[in-house]
């Protein structure tokens, strides 16, 4: 997901562009002509990923390991697959098991570039609305770098008992050496199966991970294989902390906004709740909404997700965030907790570099 670049007003009607072309999106599903004349292009796009491994794989380029176990939480297609939520949940899960987890990330959207922690009253535009979201719903350290290992490098610094990282993001990020790998896929899968720019691909699929979460069909490959399934939470939650049923919002007029990378299904999960969308509003993902407006204020009660809500409650504290939960596979812990312990061995007979 690339950073966002300059935001005009969203249109007062109607839903905003989304932040990539509809037919771009649909061509990334089937294998049609305007997939195959950007065929050459990913022929391009593979060897360059192709050199780029190499030049790892033969030392040329070198990753850099930390002092304590690294799990990556990625995917290799372009657009939203549900990482962040997926590194929440872990984190979650680790500090259940009594580790120490630290959170790092890029922090795309930002209008930063160096290196910080992101604290419960940052603001998104400077550290990222992912890794605010993070830190304010798991409270544990959570830094922002360019490069992933000077983030964890600071974070270790900072927060010294910390015994694991948990990268957001950066399965293609190879400088950060890591232990685990886990690659996320949303309902759409590996779409035509082609890279960027005829298909949805970073890199080429299968290839070998730790772990496989899916919330579609499970994709091709040997690597274990667990599913997902993601809906809304029961409750709308507000700008002070407060919860509401949503349930109670059913048959009102409501306007729904989501700047995230599949805003549709969103929308879809709330209308699949009984909510009345009177009007919805697509934005690029990682919208600042800075030059947002609700040209139409009639009166209905703004909808978002609570990744939105990170930067929406500073200039509409009124709007109700509604937070997605996820069921995954619990075998799937049980595979985490295993290579993690496996892992944590390594690092103690290995120091880092």
């Amino acid at each position: 997901m690339a950073a966002a670049g300059p935001q005009p007003p969203s249109a007062p009607s109607s839903t905003a562009p989304h932040a990539q072309a509809p037919t771009l999106q649909a061509a990334w599903k089937r294998r049609g002509p305007l997939a195959w004349a950007l065929w050459p292009l990913s022929c391009l796009y593979r060897i360059a990923v192709a050199i780029r491994r190499a030049l790892y794989r033969l030392g040329v380029l070198r990753a850099e390991r930390v002092a304590v176990p690294v799990i990556v939480v990625g995917n290799v297609i372009a657009g939203g697959a549900g990482k962040t939520p997926v590194t929440q949940a872990i984190v979650r899960h680790l500090v259940a098991r009594g580790w120490q987890p630290g959170v790092v990330s890029r922090g795309y959207g930002r209008s930063t570039d160096d290196c910080r922690e992101v604290c419960a009253d940052s603001r998104a535009t400077e550290v990222g609305d992912e890794p605010l979201l993070i830190a304010k719903r798991t409270g544990v350290p959570v830094f922002v770098a360019r490069h992933r290992a000077q983030a964890a490098r600071a974070l270790l610094a900072q927060h010294p008992r910390t015994d694991v990282i948990v990268c957001d993001d950066g399965l293609q990020h190879l400088a950060l050496a890591r232990d685990i790998e886990i690659c996320v896929f949303n309902d759409d899968g590996v779409g035509n199966g082609f890279l960027l720019p005829a298909g949805p691909l970073r890199e080429p699929w299968p290839r070998q991970v730790d772990c496989v979460l899916h919330a579609g069909p499970a994709p091709a490959g040997t690597s274990p294989a667990f599913s997902l399934r993601r809906s809304l939470g029961p409750d709308a939650m507000r700008a002070d902390g407060s919860t509401e049923p949503l349930a109670q919002w059913r048959g009102r007029p409501l306007h729904a906004v989501a700047a995230i990378a599949r805003p549709q299904e969103f929308f879809a999960m709330l209308r699949a709740r009984g909510l009345t969308l009177q009007r919805t509003t697509a934005l690029p993902d990682h919208y600042d909404f800075d030059s947002w407006k609700d040209n139409q204020n009639t009166g209905m009660t703004l909808v978002c997700t609570e990744k939105d809500a990170t930067k929406l409650w500073r200039l509409h504290p009124q709007a109700l965030a509604v937070p997605l939960h996820l069921e995954i596979d619990s075998a799937f812990f049980s595979l985490l907790d295993e290579r993690l312990r496996a892992a944590a061995r390594r690092s103690l007979s290995s120091p880092s570099d």
